[in-house]
């Protein structure tokens, strides 16, 4: 092993990260400086300061990083409407750049020369994690010990935590039925007794939304207010990102809103079964699309479809911070300079219904496009010249082919 004299942990306070605490520790003999990062997980997180205080750690950073990570992360992420593989609104990617960019930022300020993450090496969180941290840090160490050590069991990591006196719930003795990420846009499920496919998901797994049966009766009309893409307010109240976000996802859960049950395609290369609940985010992406119908040009809304499906992979692979996707970020954030205005939407049993939709941006000419007579200088007759043009190699190819 490298000889590491200080290294920064993403530390959560629960039982795995104490683990690999204390083996830092012990494998490396190196000093442990703490990071809990408060993302709307919906966890208390003081008590991972007792916790790390426990375990003789010196330097804990405990931080509320909600409204950055909804500013400065997810609303760039919406604005190009991003989904992967079709579905997926990568409520666990997205997180990932910003713990990487805080731990890298805490091993400068405490002059660590290493950090370290809990991911496992079957995920896509370890790539993430270290193509983050290697994008900021070129010379930075990187430990990971689910690649490292060898307690590959539960009953191992148990006797561990035994041996090095790590507290254990009575609830954290037995094998977990599902690993379980959560923050505030979205909580993933993934493991154990979800893995087989064929099987549908239990009930129980579910922890942010309520079933269809359970949702409301009645149905909940919402409006959304946009500036330059990103939302501002709901039914006109001024809402800072994450406050807006938390709102959203009350409404989804209260309607059923936000449930996928998906086979993704993960970066390692191998097929795996998510339950994601991205009650807020499903609300934000159907008001995000419709402001967009009415206030963005053809041919920069058609670019943005073509493009999102590779700004979507990058972030599902950890690229946050290569200049590709800065670069294709900035073209999207031009595109959304008259973004603006409100769209009012109808809630109701896992449905959204966009009911209204006004902007002084807006491109929508209802004169223009009237079955009446317009009063505009539009001429139907200049359609038969353009049809025409447009028809011209068709002809040329249908008379070639009618030779045979």
């Amino acid at each position: 092993m490298k000889k590491i004299k200080k290294v920064v942990l993403a530390y959560s306070g629960g039982l795995d990260t104490s683990i690999i605490l204390k083996w830092l520790q012990t494998e490396y003999n190196c000093e442990v400086v703490t990071f809990t990062a408060d993302l709307g997980q919906g966890e208390e997180i003081e008590p991972a300061r007792k916790k790390a205080e426990l375990l003789g750690i010196k330097e804990i950073y405990i931080e509320d990083l909600r409204e950055e990570f909804v500013k400065d992360y997810v609303f760039p992420m919406f604005r190009a409407n991003t989904v992967y593989e079709g579905q997926y609104l990568l409520g666990t990617a997205i997180a990932r750049p910003l713990i990487a960019k805080r731990q890298i930022e805490i091993a400068l300020e405490t002059n660590a020369d290493a950090v370290c993450h809990g991911a496992t090496g079957k995920g896509n969180d370890q790539i993430r994690f270290e193509l983050g941290y290697y994008s900021l840090n070129s010379s930075i160490n990187v430990i990971a010990p689910w690649r490292e050590w060898d307690l590959s069991s539960r009953s191992k990591l148990i006797q561990f935590a035994e041996k090095n006196q790590i507290p254990i719930p009575k609830d954290k003795r037995g094998e977990a039925p599902f690993s379980v990420d959560s923050n505030i846009l979205h909580t993933s499920s993934e493991g154990k007794i979800i893995e087989d496919p064929s099987i549908p998901c239990p009930e129980f797994v579910y922890q942010r939304t309520l079933s269809i049966d359970q949702a409301n009766n009645e149905p909940t009309d919402i409006s959304i207010t946009f500036e330059k893409g990103d939302p501002v307010s709901i039914n006109g109240e001024n809402l800072s990102p994450a406050n807006l976000l938390e709102k959203l996802n009350i409404y989804g859960k209260e309607n059923g809103i936000g449930r996928l049950d998906i086979i993704e395609n993960r970066f390692v290369g191998m097929k795996s079964r998510g339950i994601y609940e991205t009650p807020g985010g499903t609300i934000l992406l159907k008001a995000h699309r419709a402001i967009e119908e009415l206030t963005l040009d053809s041919g920069a809304a058609h670019l943005k479809d073509e493009l999102m499906p590779k700004y979507a992979k990058l972030i599902y692979n950890g690229l946050w911070f290569s200049p590709e996707r800065i670069m294709l970020q900035k073209a999207i954030d031009t595109s959304q300079e008259f973004v603006s205005g409100t769209i009012k939407l109808r809630l109701h049993k896992g449905n959204i219904l966009t009911l209204e939709r006004s902007s002084t941006n807006s491109l929508y000419d209802h004169d223009l496009v009237s079955f009446e007579d317009s009063i505009n200088d539009y001429n139907q007759k200049d359609a038969e010249g353009f049809i025409k043009l447009n028809a011209l190699r068709l002809k040329l190819i249908s008379k070639r082919n009618n030779k045979k």
